[in-house]
């Protein structure tokens, strides 16, 4: 298992994330301590999870995963200190969580403590913002005239971040977390915490998480060129497309239990006829080189300059052991020429 530096954190952390949001829905506590055994026996050190999780968010499912990973915990003590654990605080928009407000201080020390109670755990490493108070260009919202920019009262979004950024020193100086962390932000969202960080000597943002994979790279290379100059880690999610760039989906299969069989509340947006196209040139790809399509597109994702760690999940041990050994192929030349050529033809497919 190779290693990257989180941020300017200090911290090492194995260039593959472990994954939880399937824990409490499509996985019981019997298979998560199987994936977490497994992962470490491989090198894996750190497991990012969310208060809103299991995926898809109900108010039943809400912190199922933490709670599962702090069952995990409170039989495995002794190795707190082999675990690099992150999570997330859900931002507005789900009724069950704070009345679907927005992410505020007083949110934020409140949902600190609950995650630390249902992990069971007295520090969380990397503690992160899930999404922000204003609307993120994410989730299928990447196209042009989707968002109007302009509308946003940067002020007051400032505020809001300066407000958070106190809260989270206050936890940090508390030692309940570690470091915090940004998820589906843009290159303003980063460099506003950075600035206002330093304007009052607040903790630094140290990473940030987005969807990136061979069918959504739209943070390349702008974002991405950000987190190298800024010294944030970037941390892939989805790198699989949600499954799909596994091939299980081809020409509309649902197979059963699988993610995309399940409903959706973004709806199944990453299925397009460009998609299932790319995916079939990306497998075959794969294929003529020994490697399976999920290899294939974890491998390419790992070898994209800036990427620090990224976040896997599965819901079978066997894909688990699939996807690990991705993260030992050394992707040729040829190899990545044949993908950069599907790849400029589909460039951006849902």
């Amino acid at each position: 298992m190779k290693y990257s530096q989180l941020g300017r954190t200090g911290i090492d952390v194995s260039r593959v994330c472990l994954g939880s949001m399937t824990w409490g829905k499509q996985n019981n506590q019997k298979d998560a301590d199987q994936q977490i055994e497994y992962a470490l026996e491989q090198g894996v050190n750190f497991i990012d999870t969310a208060e809103m999780y299991a995926i898809p968010p109900t108010p039943d499912t809400y912190g199922k995963t933490e709670a599962i990973i702090g069952d995990w915990l409170s039989r495995n003590e002794q190795r707190r200190e082999d675990v690099v654990l992150a999570t997330k605080i859900a931002g507005n928009g789900l009724s069950w969580v704070r009345d679907g407000g927005d992410v505020t201080a007083e949110a934020v020390l409140a949902a600190v403590e609950d995650s630390l109670k249902r992990l069971q755990t007295d520090y969380i490493d990397l503690y992160q913002i899930h999404w922000p108070n204003r609307t993120s260009p994410h989730f299928a919202k990447h196209w042009p005239g989707r968002l109007t920019f302009s509308e946003v009262d940067a002020t007051q979004q400032s505020a809001q971040m300066l407000e958070i950024l106190q809260a989270l020193d206050e936890c940090v100086k508390a030692g309940k977390i570690r470091h915090f962390g940004l998820s589906n932000e843009t290159p303003w969202g980063i460099n506003e915490y950075v600035r206002l960080s330093e304007q009052h000597g607040l903790p630094r943002v140290a990473s940030i998480q987005n969807e990136f994979s061979l069918l959504h790279a739209k943070d390349w290379p702008y974002l991405i060129e950000n987190c190298i100059h800024q010294d944030v880690a970037y941390l892939p999610w989805s790198p699989l497309a949600a499954g799909a760039l596994s091939g299980k989906y081809l020409d509309g299969a649902r197979p059963e239990g699988a993610r995309w069989t399940m409903v959706q509340r973004n709806g199944l947006f990453r299925d397009t006829e460009a998609a299932n196209a790319a995916i079939k040139a990306y497998k075959d790809i794969a294929q003529a080189h020994g490697l399976t399509a999920s290899q294939l597109a974890l491998a390419w994702v790992d070898q994209v300059d800036g990427v620090t760690s990224t976040i896997i999940g599965a819901t079978k041990l066997a894909q688990l052991e699939e996807d690990i050994k991705a993260f030992d192929v050394r992707l040729s030349d040829e190899v990545l020429e044949q993908v950069g050529q599907v790849f400029r033809q589909y460039p951006s497919p849902y």
